[in-house]
């Protein structure tokens, strides 16, 4: 068994422990978001073409981007110290229908020929809405539904399901908009999000920390004493509020070059929508390959050397991208399938470590302050990028993107409060001797 191992292990006496079916109770839910995901895939790859093909404008991706954070960024935070008190299960319930009511609307904006740019920026910060307190509920309720031992395998196996929505999704999309209008692609989440519901009200048994916040009153002085108990969990915390900076700066410098994809395809390679799906499909055969070895492999002995791994994978892989000439298309999809495969596993470590070190009764507004944080430094990243692009073209993103990857990666690597994290006890201090032999009892 491993030192980082030992150390998530450590019981928490105020957690419900997951028993011998928890398999059986998760995957309902499991298999219900990864419908609801495909459906979600497909409406956002016909959005951001439609868009791209009726405008041509980076600014205006840039502005319906940031629609979809808005709600993030600005209740985040809030949303986190909610669920921690809510029944997550409703939570969950309740934001995959307000997903699809506005794919309802959206739909028959697209029907009746009234569909302007504004009504799609106005559905994707509804749908965003829904899912800040979709996502937070889903990430809490998995820590107690999954025992600790199997969170980072179940992060690897959930990298390459992404992977594989974004081999399919963009590909079927394309197809889809080739023979159904607009409507018909948005009727398939409707159905997709109907199923992700049904699958939780009758097939899973969602668990509560046992450990209540200090009040189950929510009133505005609770919410931000919750949101000021989360800002001095993390900042107190300096492994974990570097990890933090880190990750809102990646985001910065990396969101530019996901966002404008479709424009350069458009406008440096000159190519369609085919081609766009393709460029997709190669970032998700990566994501497949990539949560696939996370799964068997379970990463490294410490988890922040694999996050680390992924990050510089990312930037080699993003600048490698940027300096693709116009004319080698085909090497454009190496360069992207390396990104995904790097991603998942950043993203498929990070998240186990989090849930492993962070108690379950605080996880909803901790991760909603750490998202919200990192999600905040997006639109400046993108508004600062857009006019670029209209005037010098997509592949600075590219280049400037994997070049601040590279940097961020490196200086991880070096500061012992990011690459001990997996040996940390909350506030940061470094876990001793004795409190790992419990642990090592317990496993043998």
């Amino acid at each position: 068994m491993t030192e980082n191992d030992l150390q998530a292990d450590i019981a928490k006496p105020n957690e419900p422990v997951p028993g011998k079916g928890w398999l059986r109770n998760y995957l309902p839910m499991g298999i219900g978001q990864i419908v609801s995901l495909v459906g979600s895939a497909l409406v956002q790859f016909a959005l951001v073409w439609y868009v791209t093909k009726q405008t041509g404008s980076a600014t205006v991706l840039a502005t319906a981007t940031t629609a979809a954070l808005v709600p993030h960024i600005l209740l985040g935070p809030f949303v986190g110290a909610l669920v921690d008190r809510w029944d997550r299960k409703l939570v969950m319930i309740i934001a995959d229908f307000v997903v699809a009511l506005a794919t309802v609307v959206l739909a028959v904006l697209f029907a009746t020929g009234a569909i302007q740019i504004w009504h799609i920026i106005a559905i994707l910060l509804t749908r965003s809405a829904a899912g800040v307190f979709q996502g937070p509920a889903r990430t809490a309720a998995t820590t107690l539904m999954v025992p600790k031992e199997h969170l980072s395998r179940l992060g690897g196996v959930n990298q390459a399901v992404d992977g594989m929505i974004n081999v399919f999704s963009p590909a079927l999309g394309a197809l889809l908009l080739a023979i159904l209008p607009m409507q018909g692609v948005l009727a398939v989440d409707i159905v997709t999000a109907a199923i992700a519901i049904a699958m939780l009200i009758f097939f899973v048994k969602v668990p509560q920390p046992k450990t209540k916040p200090k009040t189950d009153k929510v009133t505005p002085r609770s919410l931000m004493a919750d949101v000021r108990d989360a800002v001095r969990y993390i900042v107190t915390w300096p492994g974990l509020f570097l990890m933090i900076l880190m990750a809102s700066v990646l985001n910065m410098f990396l969101a530019p070059g996901t966002n404008l994809l479709p424009l350069h395809v458009t406008t440096f390679f000159g190519k369609g929508a085919q081609e766009l799906a393709w460029m997709q499909v190669a970032m998700g055969v990566g994501g497949i390959v990539g949560g696939l070895l996370l799964g068997v492999w379970g990463g490294f002995k410490r988890r922040v050397w694999t996050v680390l791994m992924g990050i510089l994978g990312i930037g080699a892989g993003m600048l490698a991208f940027g300096l693709i000439p116009a004319d080698h298309y085909t090497w454009s999809l190496v360069g992207m399938g390396t990104v995904g495969l790097m991603a998942s596993f950043a993203n498929g470590s990070l998240g186990p470590l989090l849930q492993t070190k962070v108690p379950p009764e605080v996880q909803g507004r901790v991760f909603m302050l750490l998202s919200s944080l990192t999600l905040a430094m997006m639109p400046i990243g993108l508004f600062l990028s857009a006019p670029i692009a209209d005037n010098f073209g997509t592949q600075v993103s590219y280049i400037v993107g994997g070049a601040a990857c590279l940097i961020i990666g490196f200086l991880g690597l070096m500061d012992k409060r990011v690459n001990t994290l997996d040996l940390q006890k909350e506030g940061g201090a470094r876990m001793d001797m004795e409190e790992l032999v419990p642990a090592t009892v317990i496993e043998n």
